[in-house]
């Protein structure tokens, strides 16, 4: 894939996820929080990885997921995330090459190995993550490549990817370059515990340099501080110009300056795994966005691309996302 004439480029963790189905006592007995993502050491990770059943291993990440998915619906999609110059580094440059996404971003050579998330799916289908970051956190603002995003209809920003300071400095040299360009910037915060942790920064970002905001009600009652759902959308309003707020099975809510759009959840045969459900669903807000679609449009392929993936265990497509628009009628 060239990287002139992007739709989005993505900026995330790249990570190669192995999931594992389990039950409630081992997340009890490993002390786990049920529903989250925590980050881990290489220690941690080697001795979860030994006492978790068989598992599936596939190239992840949020940002990724998301790219992969677009690249699934036609979409001219690129990436930029450290991986380690080792074997699961090769494996995930691989794979996102394959699926036509343009990846470039050069390999750590001198450092932790690739990053890698333990993803544990109980019988109810919610995901918790365990997460060794590894290589992923490198990422430095010389790592991003200025064409690509000057290239691209819309940067798109992993929150996850936020922890580190080197990263923070990345994310908003990627908001000067795309803003500068006179093009979108979309941020995803990705996680109620990531938000308590760098709220006033992700504030900042939000207000200073992010066009689209991407959050569940859980993240964004974490980022306002709210107790009441409509006083974080009150907020909400205030601080970004459109915001997408993912509801599960009530759906979601697109708040563009003072005007709502209710966009109602689709309807599915069973919830297998929700893991990368937000990830699929701002993939096809983004579609459909930078097709020029509505913004109704744009939150109703959203929400079929989101069906597809939590009737099946992992957290990319199963099946061809342009087909399945077609077919839904959605963009």
């Amino acid at each position: 894939m060239s990287k002139e004439n992007l739709d989005l480029v993505g900026i995330g963790n790249a990570i190669v996820d192995v999931l594992t189905k389990t039950g409630d006592d081992f997340l009890r007995a490993n002390k786990i929080n049920k529903g989250t993502m925590t980050l881990i050491e290489a220690d941690q990770a080697e001795a979860l990885y030994a006492k978790m059943g068989p598992g599936t291993e596939v190239s992840g990440g949020s940002a990724a997921n998301t790219v992969a998915a677009f690249a699934s619906m036609s979409g001219k999609a690129g990436y930029i995330g450290k991986v380690a110059n080792d074997q699961l580094g090769s494996v995930f440059r691989h794979d996102i090459r394959a699926i036509g996404v343009a990846f470039e971003t050069p390999a750590l050579t001198d450092g932790p190995p690739t990053a890698r998330c333990l993803i544990l799916i109980t019988p109810d289908a919610q995901r918790t993550m365990c997460t060794f970051l590894g290589a992923c956190v490198w990422i430095a603002p010389s790592d991003l490549d200025e064409e690509m995003i000057k290239n691209s209809k819309v940067t798109y920003l992993e929150g996850y990817l936020f922890d580190r300071p080197r990263a923070k400095l990345t994310f908003r040299k990627a908001s000067e370059i795309a803003r500068g360009a006179g093009k979108k910037v979309a941020l995803t915060l990705s996680d109620p515990f990531c938000v308590d942790r760098h709220r006033d920064e992700f504030l900042d970002l939000i207000k200073n340099g992010t066009d689209i905001l991407f959050a569940n009600e859980a993240e964004l009652l974490s980022l306002y501080k709210a107790d009441e759902f409509d006083d974080a959308v009150k907020q909400a309003r205030e601080t970004c110009p459109l915001v997408i707020v993912t509801r599960s099975a009530k759906g979601s809510l697109i708040l563009n300056g003072n005007d709502t759009i209710e966009v109602a959840a689709e309807s599915v045969k069973a919830v297998v795994d929700t893991t990368g459900a937000g990830d699929m669903y701002a993939a096809g807000f983004l579609y459909g966005y930078t097709k020029g679609k509505s913004l109704a449009e744009c939150g109703r392929a959203a929400s079929v691309v989101a069906a597809e993936v939590i009737q099946h265990v992992g957290a990319r497509p199963q099946l061809d996302l342009a087909k399945l628009l077609r077919e839904k009628k959605a963009v």
